[in-house]
């Protein structure tokens, strides 16, 4: 077979492109097929939790395990790596529980950098950084502690070419951008018409 090299070049630069945008694709799943050593790392914290849901997530860059619940009045969301590993603790605040000097400079980003833009959803989020503990990370997380590790998690719809297009944006304690990635749909080529 004789392949084209400046089509090749074309599907490799393709590729590159879209490694910086999300295609994310979460299911459903049984507790049962939920890691099991990640489930009694947090089994202590679901006890007087509710709405405990366990999800499988396949996005564009990684496969991971992730179990959504309610406790007191916050919206929880534990993920774990394919291998069961602690990755973070999120969960969901208002602009108003964001740090005043931080949610200043978020919002500097996005007016300088989005003529129009509505914010869709604010997480809070306890990375597991090199050498600390998972039980470390999940008492902080659920302490709700204010630390210089916590991220801000935004997902905004931005205005561009006359249309929306939803992102999703990682900013650190001093309301720094992380990372930027145009978010998409999930798929729903399951559906029957």
């Amino acid at each position: 077979m004789k392949f084209n090299p400046l089509l090749l070049f074309m599907l490799v630069m393709v590729q590159f492109g879209v490694a910086q945008n999300k295609y994310e694709r979460e299911s459903r799943i049984d507790e049962e097929e939920f890691p099991k050593a990640s489930y009694l790392l947090i089994q202590d914290y679901l006890d007087d939790a509710k709405r405990i849901r366990f999800y499988k997530e396949t996005d564009s860059i990684k496969k991971s395990y992730e179990a959504k619940f309610k406790k007191g009045r916050l919206h929880y969301s534990v993920e774990f790596d394919e291998s069961g590993k602690l990755e973070d603790v999120e969960f969901i605040i208002k602009e108003q529980d964001v740090p005043n000097d931080t949610w200043g400079t978020i919002l500097f980003y996005l007016d300088e950098n989005h003529a129009k833009y509505r914010i869709k959803k604010i997480q809070q989020q306890y990375p597991l950084l090199d050498g600390q503990s998972e039980k470390k990370l999940l008492h902080n997380a659920f302490q709700n502690l204010i630390l210089p590790e916590v991220n801000y998690e935004l997902i905004f719809s931005a205005k561009k070419d006359k249309e929306f297009q939803e992102y999703e944006a990682l900013f650190d304690a001093e309301g720094q951008l992380i990372q930027i990635r145009k978010s998409f749909p999930p798929s729903y080529d399951h559906v029957l018409y």
